[in-house]
């Protein structure tokens, strides 16, 4: 049964992409442009996974994510970086991520990534 995703990364081109790759599985996909529009947008439509860019304005990723395991110690949140953010993704794991993907996206590990945790 499809459920929510919810994208949440700065750049409308980046979200554009894991639209074009996500638009096959019958997902409803909600977009958000930073952390905080991210944990708005999470309250809000409690989505069954949150695909989640680290580095955003405002307010970032590793922000993001502990605010939306503070509200849903359930979340399934993978988060998306740069190749070199490793420590992040790290602190990211241990925060409660379940997964990273790696930008440039690839379309299989993404539909990988999605199938596994969704």
């Amino acid at each position: 049964m499809p459920g929510k995703i919810l994208l949440v990364d700065d750049a409308a081109f980046m979200r554009m992409m894991l639209k074009k790759i996500l638009a096959s599985t019958g997902n409803e996909l909600i977009e958000a442009v930073d952390g905080s529009d991210g944990v708005a947008k999470y309250k809000e439509h409690k989505p069954n996974l949150v695909l989640l860019d680290i580095i955003m304005p405002n307010t970032d990723g590793i922000e993001c994510l502990k605010q939306i395991i503070a509200f849903d110690k359930g979340a399934k949140v993978v988060m998306c970086s740069s190749i070199g953010q490793q420590t992040v993704v790290n602190d990211a794991i241990k925060i409660g991520a379940r997964d990273f993907i790696i930008k440039p996206f690839d379309a299989a590990k993404v539909m990988d990534i999605v199938s596994k945790n969704l």
